[in-house]
């Protein structure tokens, strides 16, 4: 189905002045696409009795109905993704190696190999309850398989297939224009990042990840843009920091709870992006790409009117509706036999890490004085919780919920939905992704977001408890 747009604009100089004309059809194929976006990615809604998304109730839908056979087809899934790069590399079939997308999702070096073939081994042991027990454990890779894996297979297919109604019809464009007064002074970031980060507010730090990467690799952010975006605006979703403060059991003190974390949040975002090691990230753009976005707006031309001009011009580039549907449906074919696996096979050994060794307990030593300075109590039983998050983003909450002090459990649920670098799901984004960050640099940044937002919480929660 081809795409019909009527587009009369001028080239010339009146274009960068801000005064290339557009047909009605022009504006309805930007506008209407990006209020759908709007209202599925942005706009909360009540639902089950907590704020959700438009996407984030199809996902929790379609879980909630298939919620008995997805740890079983994801497994499927898995093997897969296992099996076809190893047909790939010793027979190089025609049928991968002369389409691109196949030959990238497929025809991965043998160090990605080993890592699929890892998360379908754990998978199929836990689905069949085989092998060591802390592999299969509820804890290890019954948390993977059985909690984590359904959500993301769920929230991806979704995210996956409707993204470029974000993405593709100029909305980031409008938006990037719009508020690049507020993001760059402060944030040292394009005006565009905002939609990445009310993404992850209303919907899942995950699909932050998901457009930032996309974003990133059409050129539209920088390698430090990026990486600064994914590591510092990918925040837990409103229902995500509901489900932790409920576990908690401070439910009730939701509001200045959420409060707290925000203005940690921003602390973070604020301080973070000007020191190593996110400040030496290069500026320049990802290799094949050059830099798509301007958002100077030219002088005697409104922000408004320069942004939609920009909108505009991006949904003229829209060919036709099946290019958009292959964009959607080759996001989620890369995410299920790529990086699911990938967050299988390296969330269940975090977690295993994690819950069978002394690992973090011994980590955390140096913390404990620290805590019994700010007068947190129960400091010696909080300390780990203050690393542990690294593994896992629940786990926190896990070792807070058995601890008597409120003051204590308040401090442990804020930092840890401040911290936002979680191995088994954001990390693991991060590294499978082509933003250039490593694994120590992720260690790093947690570290830093957790000095950095420590203080603020522990200082406001003595002020509200």
């Amino acid at each position: 189905m081809e795409v019909k747009q009527e587009k009369s604009y001028s080239v010339n100089s009146t274009k960068q002045k801000g005064k290339a004309s557009y047909s009605s059809s022009a504006y309805a194929w930007f506008i209407i696409p990006s209020l759908i976006g709007i209202l599925l990615f942005l706009m909360p809604i009540p639902f089950n009795g907590k704020i959700t998304i438009g996407v984030g109730i199809m996902a929790e839908s379609i879980q909630s109905a298939l919620n008995p056979v997805l740890p079983g087809f994801m497994t499927v899934i898995l093997i897969a993704s296992a099996i076809i790069p190893i047909i790939a590399k010793i027979f190089e079939p025609k049928s991968i190696m002369l389409r691109p997308f196949l030959k990238q999702l497929f025809y991965v070096n043998w160090f990605w190999i080993a890592t699929r073939f890892i998360g379908a081994l754990f998978a199929v042991m836990t689905l069949y309850k085989f092998g060591p027990e802390f592999v299969i454990s509820d804890v290890s890779g019954g948390t993977m398989l059985y909690a984590l894996v359904p959500v993301l297979a769920a929230w991806f297919l979704f995210a996956g297939l409707l993204m470029p109604l974000l993405l593709e019809f100029g909305l980031m464009d409008f938006f990037g224009t719009a508020l690049r007064k507020v993001m760059r002074p402060l944030f040292k970031l394009p005006g565009r990042s905002s939609i990445d980060a009310l993404a992850s507010w209303m919907g899942a730090g995950t699909v932050g990840v998901l457009i930032t990467t996309k974003q990133y690799e059409e050129g539209y952010y920088t390698k430090r843009e990026a990486a600064v975006i994914a590591t510092n605006f990918s925040i837990n979703s409103i229902a995500f920091s509901l489900v932790v403060i409920s576990f908690i059991g401070l439910e009730d003190m939701f509001v200045p709870f959420y409060f707290t974390v925000v203005v940690a949040g921003l602390t973070a975002a604020i301080i973070c992006p000007r020191i190593p090691p996110l400040s030496r990230k290069a500026d320049t753009y990802y290799e094949g790409t050059g830099k798509q976005i301007s958002e100077d707006v030219p002088e005697g031309v409104s922000s408004f009117k320069w942004g939609m001009q920009k909108a505009l011009e991006k949904s003229s580039e829209v060919k036709s509706v099946k290019q958009v549907a292959t964009q959607g449906v080759n996001t989620v074919l890369d995410i299920y036999f790529a990086l699911i696996p990938l967050v299988m096979a390296l969330g269940t050994i975090a977690l295993i890490i994690a819950e069978f060794t002394p690992f973090f307990t011994y980590l955390s030593m140096p913390i404990v004085p620290i805590l019994e300075l700010m007068q947190i109590p129960e400091a010696t039983a909080a300390a780990p919780a203050m690393l542990v998050g690294f593994a896992d983003m629940f786990l926190p909450a896990v070792i807070g919920s058995g601890i008597e002090s409120e003051l204590t459990r308040f401090v442990i649920a804020a930092v840890s939905l401040t911290q936002l670098i979680y191995m088994s799901e954001i990390g693991i984004l991060l590294v499978k992704s082509k933003i250039p960050i490593s694994v120590l640099e992720l260690a790093i940044i947690f570290l830093q977001r957790t000095i950095i937002t420590l203080p603020i919480i522990v200082v406001m929660a003595h002020f509200f408890i």
